[in-house]
């Protein structure tokens, strides 16, 4: 299955978990690649498994939370193939009891969550118009319901959640659409910063466990993949649920 031939798919975060999964998968599908992540050995890894699949890869070390290293990844990646698809996965994750959260600690996560997610969408709008391209963002099952101990991460997250359906009504018209996956309950070294605060209590857990068990990020990779592809071509505005039945 070829849905992406011929096409150009942008990814943050690709160097490890879900974005390096999402990688993966658009280069099994025929996509030429423009992978970005501050995790140099991260993005020499995904590279090198996305060009077994005979993939056009190129790589760049971007922090998405700086304006100018966003802009000049984004023009850069057009003028040499073009944007067809944008997957917006860079993100970073903090458990903590609300009542000791910094201010640092808040920006940070909304830097690289929201502010990142906004950034790269702005900066590619332009040649997305141009090609009828889309995107994808990530999301997550802390934007639709409580999450303990994760007031930042929820707070950037309901952002990206709010963002894309801003963006989905105003340029469905125009021929680019925008969706979002909510993962939960995913494998991925983000989940390493997972802690009960101390004095937490244990039993809120279940808020953000899954049904079965957890899994791995090529089950985001593979709705990604979905959502970005001609078989959702009639899907605008919408948020896939991806986690194991946390929130059913």
């Amino acid at each position: 299955m070829q849905r992406f031939a011929d096409r150009t798919a942008l990814v943050t975060g690709a160097a490890s978990g879900i974005g390096q999964a999402t990688a993966q998968r658009l280069a099994a599908e025929g996509a030429r690649l423009a992978l970005a992540d501050v995790n140099e050995e991260g993005l020499a890894t995904t590279r090198r498994a996305c060009e077994a699949h005979g993939a056009d890869v190129a790589t760049s070390l971007v922090d998405v939370s700086d304006e100018s290293a966003v802009s000049e990844w984004v023009t850069a990646s057009a003028a040499s193939s073009g944007i067809d698809l944008v997957c917006n996965v860079a993100g970073i994750l903090q458990f903590e009891d609300f009542r000791s959260t910094t201010l640092a600690d808040f920006e940070r996560i909304i830097g690289v969550n929201l502010t990142g997610t906004f950034l790269v969408c702005r900066e590619a709008m332009p040649h997305l118009l141009e090609r009828e391209g889309n995107i994808v963002n990530i999301t997550s099952t802390a934007a639709l319901a409580g999450h303990p101990w994760t007031s930042s991460y929820s707070a950037s997250k309901g952002g990206v959640l709010a963002l894309t359906l801003t963006l989905a009504v105003e340029f469905g018209k125009l021929g680019v659409r925008t969706n979002a996956v909510a993962p939960g309950s995913i494998e991925t070294p983000i989940q390493g910063a997972f802690k009960i605060p101390e004095g937490g209590d244990p039993k809120l857990i279940h808020r953000i466990m899954p049904l079965d068990r957890m899994r791995g990020p090529e089950h985001i990779a593979a709705a990604v993949a979905y959502l970005g592809s001609d078989d959702a071509a009639h899907v605008n505005g919408e948020v896939l649920r991806v986690d194991g039945g946390t929130l059913a």
